[in-house]
Parts: C-alpha cells; structure tokens; sequence
C-alpha cells in the first residue's frame, strides 16, 4: 500500500515560505507562497489548495494570478479555458436560447439581448478577458452614451444578466457588474397617452379608407373601437371571433414575425364587442370571403393586407398611418393611441373599472396610472358622440371632406368657447363727472322684474337681509351712491324670480355681492357650474379699492359710503 500523505499538499519550506503541491495541465507543480509557516497559515493554505483544485476541475484556474512570483512562470502553459467576453457573451445567449425553446423567456427578450451586446458591449470589451473587467471600465461605457432612461436601463440589464452568468464559475470572486444600477423611471418619462377625440378618429378612418382601402380601413377601424394592441390584434384568427356571444378570444400575440402562445401580460381574455365594432368585424369577414373566393388567401388571419397576405408585423402598416394622418394635418400620434383612444373613451362613458380593464388587458393600477385623467370631466356632447359612434357607422364614414374643412370640423368640436367677456359700461349711462343718470323710468335701465335672479344668494334669508341693510345704509351716507342705488335688488322686497330670457342685455346694472356687480353676458348652459358665468365682487378691502379705481375714472368717488 502506498504511503498517505499527512500535510495535505501543503509544507512549510524553510522560515518564511509555504508550498502547494498540484497538478495542472498533466503537469505537476510546486509553487511557494511568502508566508510564516505556522499552524495557523497552514490551515489556510490547505484550504486554499483546495479551492485552486475546484477551479482546476472547473476550468477557471489561473496560475499567473494565484502565483504571481512564481519563478518558472515562463514555463507554465498559456491557460486554455480562460474565457473571453465574446465567449461569455456567446454562452449567455445560447442560455437564453433555451429558455426561449422552453418558453421560459419571450422571443422578443432575448433578441433584444443579443442586439445590445452586439451594438455597445462588445465593440468595447468582447476581445478582452472576461475576469479582468473592471467596474470602472463598464461605467465608463454607459456614461459614455446619450442615452434615454429606458435605453440606459436595458442596456445595464443585459450586461448585469451576462456577467450574473459568467461569475457563477468564479463564485470566490465579485462581480463588477452588480455596482450597476438602473435609473429611476418618473411619470414624466413614461410615454404621453394623447388620446384621439372622436371627431379625430372619424376622419382618419375615413381616410384610411380612401387612401388604403377596405382591408387596411378595417384594420384600423376596428382597433378605435377594441382597444387591442397590435401585436394581439395581428395575431387573430377566424377561430377565435364567437358569433354566438359576440365575443373575441385574445390568446396570443405575433412579436418580431414570430408566433407566440400568450399575451403581453400572459393572460387570456373574452373582449366584448360594441355594434361598432361587430359591424367592422362582419364586413371584413364577407371580404376575406371574396379574397378566399379569388385564391389570395391561404391561411386562418382574420386581418390581412390589401394583396391578401397576413400582417406579419405591426410596422408593416405604420407608414401608411403615418401618410394618412399627415395629409388630414392634425396631431400626429402612433397607431398604439388607438388602443388609448379606445380606454378614454369607455371611462368617459362612466363605465366600470374593472370592467374595462379586463377588456383591455391590464390592472386597474396601471389604468388608473395612465388613463385618471379621462374618468371625470366629459362633457355631455362628447359622451353623446362616442355613444353614437360606437352603435353605428357614420352615414358618409367613406367620404372625405377637404382637408380645411376637416381641420375646422375637429376644431368646431374640440374647441368651445368657454371665456367670460366682460364689457366696461358706457359713461353716459353709467355716470359722468356730475353723477347724472337716465330717470327710472328709461328703458334701457333695468327694473326689479327684469334682475337677474340667482340661485343661492337671492333666495337665502340671512343674505336678503344682509345684503338690503348693506344697500340701505350705503345709500343713506351718499347723495352720489343713491343715484346708483336705486333700486333695490335682494332685498327683502325682491319680487319672485321671474322667467329669464336668453341671450344678450344692453345696459349696465349694479346689484350682487356687496351691491357690485359687473356686466356680463348671458352664456348657454355648460358642465361647469353656472356660479363661473359670473364675475363677483365682494365686500372686501381689496374688492373695493380696486372698484374705487374703476369709477374714479368716471368721476365717481365711493369713499362716503358706509359698508
């Protein structure tokens, strides 16, 4: 029997050294180390005997770094599984592979790894070797970029996930790359959902369909009034439209011309079509019908392009988006603001929360994140026209109109005139330097029944009351104030409030708040509270000087009124 050895492969040589006793390559080699040979440093060097055996096994040993002064270095071989960082980068990407194989990882992950390494890493570091990168070195590469917050962000991860791989040989050592860290992502740099008004919307289908024709036209129509994302939109088959339920199965999505089995968030859902909606999804099924009918369609894709082949990626019909809503010359947004458009408008209509996000795919969190904006503030015309639009068809939906009138059919129904005009009263019938006036009795001086009555303020007790004491004691200290108050509104004498006639009055009135009131004009009903019709001006300080100001140029003088 052959005699075990009792030191381990460690002894100490001399007073000062320790030497190993290993084998590399086939070759047998005893380096030493600087150290005091004590039981201590002895244990110490058994152990790390034991790991440059691990490595060894591994692959992953080095002789110049573990024995630097080793005398004989020349004589050692060049290691031959030291890896490069195109040879880390090359095994990562085989590992992504398999999970994409296994369907661990999406399609669109991995080729997005492969294309960023390919582009900024190694251009930078792929010849070097893997283990001599330095955290400074990576830094230095991504600072080195104009970069966005997304971009930067996936380009620190794809590095951060190949040097995560790599370093699992070396689990001895630290990673340089986990020093980097993402940027914080902000509402201010997501996307803006800009979403399309209803008047916009009907006349870029309307163009779509003049410039594309009806397949494209259907397209894009029936994603306004779905919500679908594009990839799942082009992913659909005639299979999964149930008639019976008027329904539509959204199982999968095509990324990148690539089939895939689940959605974005890797949920199936049932998306409730609108009459709109069902409308655009019969006329596209009795065209795919002629197209079947002609030979030009050989395949199971609900939506297709104008020569019958399947839309294999959503950046096929871009530019004609892109062409179309340029020529009608309003604001230019993506096709993804369909589905935007499509979100703003149920919440618009009040609808459910949770309903609507289930019909669009996503959590009422990332809803309410996005889209608060839209759940309150409708306006009843717009509500009325989004209702109408999604039961039916406009009567001349294929017509477009010139491109003038069109812009001035989506201003006339964005855009309503919503500002107050306020009219300086004329010096003649308001007052001049001698404080004269027209007599009770002109017409154009409005009486008791012709006041405006207010809601809230002329039917309140403690205000007729406050408000005729204010009157009566302004008029009583001032020969100059009776002229203007004489007559005497919110009082407690005030008849009943009579039927108000719309439109216009000429003339100026004082009476309100404090017994001021500027003339405005009488304007239509609107969603906003009738108490912004009116300018008010109360009996404050302030409210007064500034009323003192106006009227001085008038020659009227307020400051021997009692208040």
């Amino acid at each position: 029997m052959g005699r075990k050895s009792i030191r381990g492969g460690v002894c100490a040589l001399g007073s000062d050294r320790i030497q190993f006793d290993f084998e590399f390559d086939g070759v047998r080699y005893r380096p030493t180390l600087k150290r005091s040979p004590t039981e201590a440093n002895l244990k110490r060097a058994r152990k790390q005997l034991e790991e440059i055996k691990q490595r060894i096994a591994a692959g992953t040993f080095v002789f110049e770094e573990e024995f630097p002064d080793y005398r004989f270095i020349k004589n050692v071989e060049s290691p031959r599984k030291r890896r490069t960082c195109d040879q880390v980068f090359d095994e990562f990407l085989l590992a992504c592979d398999s999970r994409v194989a296994k369907k661990d990882l999406a399609y669109v992950t991995a080729q997005g790894y492969r294309k960023l390494l390919a582009q900024i890493w190694r251009p930078e570091i792929g010849p070097r070797i893997f283990d001599e990168i330095r955290y400074s070195e990576l830094a230095k590469i991504a600072n080195a970029y104009q970069w966005s917050k997304k971009t930067y962000n996936n380009a620190i991860s794809v590095i951060r996930c190949a040097f995560d791989y790599g370093y699992r040989d070396h689990p001895e050592k630290h990673n340089p790359a986990s020093g980097l860290s993402c940027l914080r992502m902000t509402k201010k740099d997501r996307p803006v959902v800009a979403p399309f008004t209803i008047q916009e919307a009907e006349l870029l289908i309307s163009r779509l369909y003049a410039d594309w024709g009806e397949a494209i036209g259907n397209y894009d129509e029936f994603r306004f009034f779905t919500g679908l994302r594009p990839s799942e939109q082009i992913a659909l088959l005639v299979t999964d439209y149930d008639d019976r339920r008027a329904v539509l199965s959204v199982t999968k999505a095509r990324v990148l011309r690539r089939d895939k089995d689940r959605t974005k968030t890797q949920e199936d859902r049932d998306v409730e079509l609108c009459p709109r909606a069902l409308d655009v999804l019969q006329r596209q099924l009795a065209l795919r019908q002629k197209y079947v009918a002609a030979g030009k369609i050989r395949h199971e894709h609900l939506f297709f392009l104008d020569d019958g082949r399947p839309i294999s990626d959503p950046e096929i019909t871009r530019w004609r988006w892109s062409q179309s809503i340029t020529a009608l010359g309003i604001r230019r947004r993506g096709p993804y603001h369909a589905r935007h458009s499509s979100v703003t408008w149920q919440l618009m209509l009040g609808k459910n929360l949770l309903w609507v996000a289930k019909q669009h795919g996503h959590s009422v969190e990332v809803m309410l994140r996005m889209y608060a904006a839209w759940l309150d503030g409708a306006t009843a015309a717009d509500i009325q026209a989004i209702k109408q639009a999604m039961e039916r068809r406009p009567a001349a939906g294929g017509a477009i109109p010139d491109v003038r009138a069109a812009i001035s059919a989506v201003n006339a129904g964005t855009n309503r005139e919503r500002l107050i005009e306020i009219r300086p009263p004329k010096s003649p019938e308001f007052g001049s330097r001698l404080a004269v006036g027209k007599c009770p009795s002109d017409s154009n001086l409005r009486n008791d029944s012709q006041k405006k009555w207010r809601r809230g303020w002329d039917c309140s007790r403690l205000r007729r009351e406050s408000s005729a004491s204010l009157r009566t004691d302004a008029c009583a200290s001032s020969k100059i104030a009776a002229r203007f108050c004489r007559t005497r509104v919110g009082s407690s004498t005030h008849p009943a409030p009579p039927k108000i006639e719309k439109g216009l009055r000429a003339g100026p009135f004082l009476g309100g708040e404090g017994g001021i009131r500027t003339h405005v004009p009488e304007l239509p009903d609107h969603p906003i509270s009738s108490r912004r019709r009116y300018d008010h001006f109360g009996t404050s300080p302030v409210n007064l000087k500034l009323y003192r100001i106006y009227l001085s140029f008038y020659g009227v003088n307020l400051s021997n009124i009692a208040l």
